[in-house]
This record gives C-alpha cells, sequence and structure tokens, in this order.
C-alpha cells in the first residue's frame, strides 16, 4: 500500500481504485488537464490521484494568511482535548446527521469530526457549509495525516479568486444555489420537473437536496470521479452532475408509483443504489452533454436569486422553521386570496411551478384585467409599468387559454422613443393552458446586430428579429443567448439582449420575427399568433382570434404582504 493509505479501509475500496500503475501526471495546460479529468486519467490510480488532488489544491489562489497543516498540529490537542473522536459535537454550520464515511477506516471516521472543528476554529465567518463533511472525508482517502488533510480543505475554503466558486459556506449562498439549480432544472430537465411538481407540494425542497445529492449520496466511486473534474473546472461541475442524477431519476422511475411517501426521500435512495443502473462513466458522460449556460450567465443567476433572498431578509437559516426556502406553489397561490377569470388555482401553480425560482418566492398580484380596466392600450402600460417581471394572460372567444411571463418592465418600450423596439431577457416563455398545456422557451436571435436596446427592425410589421423556439427544439450554443437578467443591472453590452418583447401605441409583440408568438392590436380586443414549425405545427392558439378577457400579473412580497 502506499503513503496515503493511512485512513483507507481497502475491503470497502473499489478493487480498480488499487492500481499500481507508475503512471504520472505532467501536464499543466487546462484544456488537457480537463480532458484528462473527464475521462479519468487518475481514477484507477490511488497514489496518483492523491498527488494531483495536491497539485491541484496547491495552486488555488487563496487568502494571504490561511491556516496550514502546522497550524492544525498546534490547535487540534487543544481543540479536541482527550475526548473520544467520535463524541465530539459539531458545529452548527454541518449537518451532524450527514457525516459520510465512504471507504475510510475507524481512525479515518474520527478524523472527520477532529479536522471539521478545527476549520471551524480557524473559519469564523462560516455560517452553513453542509458540504464540508463529505469533502473532509473524501480527501482524507488521498491524505498522509489530518494535518496535511486540513490544509487542503483550508486553501479550498480560503480560495480568494472571484471568478472561481469552490464550497458555499453561508446560508444566503446554500439557498441561492438551491434556486439557481430550480432554475436549471427549469430549463434542462422539463420532464423531471414536471413530475416534481405533480408529486412534491414544495418543489425547491426536493431541490434544496441537489448538494446533498452530490456530498452526502454518492458513493465513493462515484463523488470522487465527480471532484477530479470539480477541481479543475469549478461549481458549475456540480450542477451539471445534479442534473444528470435528476435525468436518470426520472428515466429509471418514469411510470413508477414512488416507493416512499417522499419523492425527496426516494431520490436519495436512488442516488445512493446508483450502481444498480448508472456507471460513474455514464453519469459523466450523461452530465456533460447537457448544454448548460455559460459559466458567467450561471453567475448572474445566482447574483439575482442572492438579491431576491437578500431583500426579503432570507439571509440565516431559520431554526426550527421546517423550510425557509422556497414558499410553496400552494402557498404562494392560496386558492382563497387568488381570483381570475381566466385560470383556475391549480392552473396558475402550474405557472408558478415554470417562473424562476427568484419571483416564486412572491404572491401572485392582479395589476390590469380587461373586465375591469377596459381595452385600452394605454391602461394596459400605465397598470403594468413599474412592475418586473409581468405575466400575461389571454382567454380567446373559443376558449382557448395562452400567455407569456415577460422579464421586463413595459416601460423599456420608451427607449426606442417612437419606433418599434424589442427588449426583454431569455427568461421570456410563452405557454398554452387551453386546449392542452405548453411551454415555449427560449429566444434565438436570428440577427444578433438587432438586438441593441431600442434598435428599429427594418420592418416593424414583420419584424425579423428573432425566433421564439420550443423547448423540444434544440438550439446550437453559436445561435443562442440566453441572458438571464436586463443589461442595465449588470453593465452587459447590449448586443446580449434577447429581443422578445415589442411595444407601441399601436400593438404589443411578443416573441417577435418569424416565429412570432403573440400580435396583440391596440384595442385588445383581437390578436394573432403564426404557425411556424417552431411550435411543432402547433400554435399557441388561433391564428386569429378574438380576445375575451385579457389580464397582468405582477409579483408581490410575501414577506412584507
Amino acid at each position: 500500500m502506499d503513503e496515503y493509505s493511512r485512513f483507507v479501509d481497502w475491503d470497502k475500496m473499489d478493487a480498480g481504485a488499487q492500481s499500481q500503475d507508475t503512471k504520472d501526471l505532467t501536464c499543466t495546460e487546462f484544456q488537457e488537464l480537463k480532458q484528462l479529468a473527464r475521462q479519468g486519467y487518475w481514477a484507477k490510480n490511488h497514489s496518483l490521484r492523491a498527488k494531483v488532488y495536491h497539485k491541484l489544491i496547491s495552486n488555488i489562489p487563496c487568502r494571504t494568511v490561511t491556516p496550514d497543516a502546522n497550524v492544525y498540529r498546534d490547535i487540534v490537542v487543544k481543540i479536541v482535548g482527550k475526548r473520544s473522536s467520535s463524541s465530539l459535537p459539531l458545529p452548527e454550520f454541518v449537518d451532524d446527521s450527514l457525516v459520510p464515511s465512504y471507504c475510510l477506516n475507524a481512525e479515518g471516521i474520527g478524523a472527520v469530526r477532529k479536522i471539521i472543528l478545527c476549520v471551524a476554529n480557524q473559519f469564523p465567518d462560516i455560517s452553513f457549509c453542509p458540504a464540508l463533511p463529505s469533502v473532509i472525508a473524501l480527501l482524507l482517502h488521498y491524505s498522509k495525516d489530518e494535518a496535511e488533510c486540513f490544509e487542503q480543505v483550508c486553501r479550498i475554503l480560503a480560495c480568494n479568486d472571484p471568478s472561481k466558486r469552490l464550497i458555499d459556506q453561508t446560508f444566503l449562498a446554500f439557498e441561492s444555489s438551491c434556486m439557481t439549480f430550480g432554475d436549471l432544472v427549469n430549463k434542462y430537465c422539463q420532464s423531471a420537473h414536471k413530475l416534481m411538481v405533480a408529486v412534491s407540494e414544495d418543489v425547491l425542497e426536493v431541490y434544496s437536496d441537489w448538494q446533498r445529492w452530490l456530498f452526502g449520496e454518492l458513493p465513493m466511486a462515484y463523488i470522487a470521479r465527480v471532484f477530479d473534474v470539480f477541481l479543475v473546472e469549478g461549481y458549475k461541475v456540480l450542477y451539471r452532475v445534479a442534473l444528470a442524477l435528476l435525468k436518470f431519476f426520472h428515466k429509471v422511475r418514469a411510470g413508477q408509483p414512488l416507493e416512499s411517501d417522499s419523492v425527496q426521500q426516494d431520490i436519495r435512495a436512488f442516488v445512493r443504489d446508483i450502481a444498480k443502473s448508472v456507471s460513474p462513466e455514464r453519469l459523466l458522460e450523461k452530465a456533460f452533454a447537457i448544454r448548460l449556460f455559460s459559466r458567467k450567465e450561471i453567475q448572474l443567476l445566482q447574483m439575482a436569486n442572492e438579491k431576491a433572498l437578500q431583500q426579503k431578509g432570507i439571509t440565516v437559516k431559520q431554526k426550527s422553521v421546517a423550510s425557509p426556502q422556497r414558499q410553496n406553489v400552494h402557498l404562494a397561490v392560496h386558492a382563497e386570496n387568488f381570483k381570475s377569470e381566466i385560470v383556475s388555482v391549480k392552473e396558475m401553480r402550474d405557472i408558478w411551478s415554470w417562473i424562476p425560482e427568484r419571483f416564486a418566492l412572491c404572491q401572485p398580484l392582479l395589476l390590469f384585467t380587461t373586465l375591469e380596466h377596459g381595452c385600452s392600450l394605454s391602461r394596459f402600460y400605465s397598470h403594468s409599468e413599474g412592475h418586473e417581471p409581468t405575466l400575461l394572460l389571454i382567454k380567446t372567444t373559443a376558449k382557448e387559454v395562452c400567455g407569456a411571463y415577460l422579464s421586463t418592465d413595459w416601460s423599456e418600450r420608451r427607449r426606442g422613443g417612437n419606433k418599434l423596439s424589442f427588449f426583454g431577457t431569455g427568461e421570456c416563455f410563452v405557454f398554452r393552458l387551453q386546449p392542452e398545456v405548453e411551454r415555449y422557451e427560449w429566444v434565438i436571435i436570428k440577427h444578433p446586430e438587432l438586438a441593441t436596446t431600442g434598435s428599429e427592425p427594418e420592418n416593424p410589421s414583420s419584424p425579423a428579429a428573432s425566433m421564439l423556439a420550443s423547448s423540444s427544439v434544440p438550439a446550437e450554443p453559436s445561435d443562442r443567448l440566453s441572458p438571464f437578467l436586463s443589461a442595465r443591472h449588470f453593465n452587459l453590452p447590449s448586443k446580449t439582449a434577447s429581443m422578445f418583447m415589442a411595444g407601441s401605441s399601436e400593438c404589443i409583440i411578443i416573441g417577435g420575427g418569424d416565429g412570432q408568438a403573440l400580435y396583440l392590436d391596440a384595442d385588445l380586443n383581437h390578436g394573432r399568433t403564426s404557425h411556424c414549425n417552431t411550435f411543432n405545427n402547433q400554435p399557441l392558439c388561433s391564428e386569429s382570434f378574438q380576445i375575451s378577457v385579457l389580464e397582468v400579473w405582477g409579483f408581490r412580497d410575501n414577506m412584507n404582504g
């Protein structure tokens, strides 16, 4: 056995990891490291993986004063004393019930708790870090002693590169990551998301487990492969693998009844027993086959979710509150407080499950209805402006129901002066509820040069600016722009604006271009849709329709009434 075997129980360890091949790692280029990590180059050699981990973690940029192995040797006796390792109380920022042992021997299992306590002593600013026990337990398999493992963990925690997110250390960061994961599921795992909505009253409570799936439930052979890539590529890898796990869960369990009373427990059990259905290689292959948003876009979404939580005062874990996260859709859309002439409570809850997580913290607020405010486009604008985002609902005289989630304030239309100009972001989508439920999303920019806010399409009556793509039709990355937030929030170049909405005194266009989804006349009595193959030849509603009722809904802060 090698020098990194002190804490390993080899009877539990995957036999393939015991290879003593004399392979070495000499490359330093990121792209080559990335490929080797994904291919599992060092996965079959315990000693090589230990050396690679040491090298990668040593290269993490850290704070000037970062605790090292010598600090651990100085403080461990004072902190632990003569107490038995198994009886050591853990700090509140970790889950005492979720300290994985993986393939550690008895000494290693005790060492995990000792190192956690010493980390807590040196990082008093950590307030919530449920992944820490798993990371420590994993690294102990590849450490010569406790002090070396402590130093490696400290370097990960002390990373000061703003572009390199590693481990969440506050409840705000953790909770916003759960919301971000929920947003990604909504985009990339729509079938699984539909199942979660159907079987769970609180969708985000399920998604809040996403880090637990990785750092707690995944078997050793799997989390080690994930960690190989994580140390090279960063946090985005975790989202990829969690999405892949959810996809596999849905695929394997599709059509089967839940094995327990909780889908949350079923997913945990599936991940624990994943070796029965999916290999580590297949899991990573699935994860990297997902055409995920760019790292920058994910960072922007995370920032937006953090901001939403801060504005609602959700920054620390609430004691004695079972689920302080996303408002249950059954609470956000409350049967006694909700009244619409277009959709039922259940239909509104379905819509609520599609919207970005940061706005699912809010309750629906009726801003405009043609039944009360009349069929006036100017009144539509006056009641809708100042609200961002909004939800547009339309019921036709033929009993068809469709609508759109609109991410941007309608006042943005004025930026183009009297010219019809497009605005909006990649979070916008349109949907149909009657005669059957369907959601369509994504904006494919056919002419990116027209995407400047305030730019005028060549032909306002038929603006060839953008095309709305069905979620069933994937876009090539080079053709797809997916900014989540208004450009003004982050000083992004205007060319990243997704031209989804347009409004003037004469009409409203939602979708636009060759695949325009909705065109509403100024009197709000008449509209039309396109029948392009973007919608699989199934338009939102009739090509030309009469509006029976139109409603605009805003989002009211739950926390402040």
